[in-house]
């Protein structure tokens, strides 16, 4: 994903992100965009709806989930969220641990689900994959040390998580 903080992301990141009031303002740009319309936008070097905060992010890579079986999706996304990051000037920002795992989670609960949700419905049921908290790493932080995630290697490549992680 692209940092919450940076100059696609027009949140405050010394507070963090409001994934998912910042989502609720601007659903009504999407509602009427199918998940092939953004992923076209995406793939255009365009934040569909015209913004590209945390739960923007979400709401892309549930697109690509939702066209394509996960590794196409995987493949798909991450090389478009590159480009996209290229394009406004932050190349640096991209990182592949944060995106390959949201990716997974999204996958999973997508598929816990038993059956096709909306978008509106699975940000409904899912608040806490929407918002993202800089200085703990949100739902991350389940799963990895914060040192890790703040690693060069973490950026480049993906990282398994290095916590343990009891069942809920």
């Amino acid at each position: 994903m692209v940092e919450c903080g940076s100059t696609s992301c027009v949140c405050r990141g010394d507070v963090g992100c409001d994934g998912w009031q910042s989502a609720n303002v601007r659903n009504d740009l999407k509602k009427a965009m199918t998940n092939q319309e953004i992923i076209q936008e995406f793939e255009q070097g365009r934040a569909p709806g015209g913004s590209f905060h945390h739960a923007d992010h979400i709401r892309v890579a549930f697109a690509y989930l939702s066209q394509y079986p996960v590794l196409e999706a995987l493949q798909k996304f991450c090389a478009a969220l590159q480009r996209f990051a290229v394009a406004q000037g932050k190349p640096h920002l991209y990182h592949e641990t944060i995106t390959w795992a949201y990716l997974f989670l999204i996958r999973e609960r997508m598929l816990r689900n038993n059956h096709p949700q909306t978008w509106e419905e699975f940000a409904a049921a899912n608040p806490d994959l929407l918002t993202w908290e800089r200085e703990t790493g949100g739902i991350l932080a389940r799963y990895y040390q914060p040192e890790t995630l703040a690693s060069a290697a973490a950026r480049a490549t993906f990282l398994l998580p290095d916590k343990s992680v009891s069942a809920s």
